[in-house]
């Protein structure tokens, strides 16, 4: 069980990485856009929940098509454990709750660097 446990921690540190780049990546490719946005006006907090909406859509899209592919194959599994159930609700709904809530902790490191962006340097940006 240790074992299993050490696995899933480093598979959902795998899981924060990849949504860190993905929203990193993102945030550098709309940097002329985000500057364009804060010139005109746009709040800081209208940017950040931009920025962090983006990384828990991708998150909830993901535990969405996850939560569907992992129903599709619980009678898969029924046979291989015993004494388990194989569709607990509870475990889909929490494990569903923690990867949205570490996807959104993920996106927060890039929507705060999106949050100090000079306008003006963005604009003057090629």
């Amino acid at each position: 069980m240790t074992l299993l446990t050490v696995f899933a921690g480093i598979g959902l540190v795998l899981a924060a990485a990849g949504i860190y780049g993905l929203i990193a990546y993102s945030v550098a490719q709309r940097t002329r856009e985000i500057g364009i946005r804060m010139a005109l006006g746009a709040s800081r907090s209208h940017i950040l929940a931009s920025v962090l909406r983006q990384g828990a859509v991708l998150a909830t899209a993901g535990v969405l098509l996850g939560s569907i592919a992992a129903v599709g194959l619980t009678r898969t599994m029924q046979s291989l454990v015993f004494g388990v159930s194989t569709l607990d609700v509870t475990t889909f709904l929490v494990v569903a709750a923690v990867l949205i809530c570490v996807a959104v902790l993920a996106s927060l490191v890039p929507a705060l660097r999106a949050l100090r962006l000079n306008p003006v340097a963005a604009l003057r940006q090629p």
